[in-house]
């Protein structure tokens, strides 16, 4: 896109996924400064003029060992605020990973709801709109912004990665929890599209209390069919495991995992090399820098989201229907 008035900017660990955004829009990404002070303040400004301009700041709010969540999430509310200080006419914050969307609800009496929290300090520096990805749940986190909020899914994109590795046997598609099922019934209905036939569904339930999980039974058909558990991210791997277990107790064939999101803490590199499963895909919302010199992380494949994110911002500064491209 040749258009000056359109700019995307970079923060942080998440310069690499912006410059892949940047080359399918066939557009540099925008010139800032990250500077760091000795007592750990530190100041963000672009190094380009924006005024009159769409600006898109993608962020990804994951923590790592160079930058904490509260780090970046800091970091990018006070480039926004420099933006719009700057006269920028638009400002949309791209958060592929969208940082405490866990804490929707309360649970306990005084619980915080931090997703909206999160929510009003985007838009108290004065962000137009919010680009977020495989939201944990999505009514919730659309509820908690009054700015226009954009949610983006991967349905389509783990579609068309295991279309291409499945063979003509039967194929299910299961959520590990009743939480998911609608982010399931999504990659089903999108892979039997690309399959041109049925595609099974089958959930396992889940009860969890103090961090105690619990439940194990399996609703649907798995015995012989080769199984894709898909959950919204992957944390400890204690949840995939107990969906991979079941599954095999239940006659699978093989099992595959797929999360748009992979954190991947704790034990989890040691745990997710259980032979329950075949492999996990993930996409670079997060790179798997937590799995490095584990077992488990030449079992993981990762699929970009930089040609949907790039695609979604052309629509939007274009005018375009981001409805459709999310269409199975």
């Amino acid at each position: 896109m040749n258009d000056p008035l359109l700019k995307l900017f970079a923060l942080s660990e998440s310069h690499e996924l912006g410059a892949r955004v940047a080359a399918h829009l066939a557009i540099a990404l925008g010139a800032h400064e990250e500077r760091d002070f000795e007592d750990g303040e530190h100041k963000l400004r672009p190094l380009e003029s924006v005024r009159g301009a769409e600006v898109f700041v993608l962020q990804s709010l994951y923590g790592e060992p160079r930058h904490s969540v509260h780090d970046k999430l800091v970091r990018l509310l006070f480039f926004i605020a420099a933006l719009k200080d700057a006269a920028a006419a638009r400002v949309t914050a791209v958060l592929p990973y969208l940082c405490y969307a866990r804490k929707d609800r309360r649970t306990k009496p005084r619980d915080p709801l931090a997703t909206r929290y999160i929510a009003q300090l985007l838009e108290a520096v004065g962000t137009d709109r919010v680009v977020a990805l495989d939201a944990h749940n999505p009514a919730a986190v659309e509820n908690a912004f009054r700015c226009p909020l954009q949610l983006l899914d991967t349905a389509r994109l783990f579609a068309d990665h295991f279309a291409a590795r499945l063979d003509p046997g039967p194929v299910v598609v299961m959520s590990p929890d009743t939480g998911g099922i609608k982010r399931a019934e999504r990659l089903r209905a999108a892979l039997a599209a690309r399959l041109g036939r049925e595609v099974g569904s089958a959930f396992l339930e889940k009860y969890r209390s103090a961090g105690v999980v619990s439940g194990s039974a399996l609703v649907g058909e798995v015995r012989d069919a080769q199984v894709i558990i898909l959950d919204d991210l992957i944390s400890t791997g204690g949840t995939l495991l107990r969906a991979a277990a079941a599954c095999r107790r239940n006659g699978a064939r093989s099992v595959h995992a797929a999360a748009g999101h992979g954190l991947f803490t704790g034990a989890a590199g040691e745990q997710l090399a259980d032979p329950a499963l075949d492999g996990i895909v993930i996409t670079d919302s997060v790179p798997p820098l937590r799995l490095e010199g584990t077992p488990a992380r030449a079992r993981v494949e990762v699929v970009s989201v930089a040609p949907l994110l790039a695609e979604t911002l052309r629509r939007m500064h274009t005018g375009g229907s981001v409805v459709e491209l999310l269409e199975p």
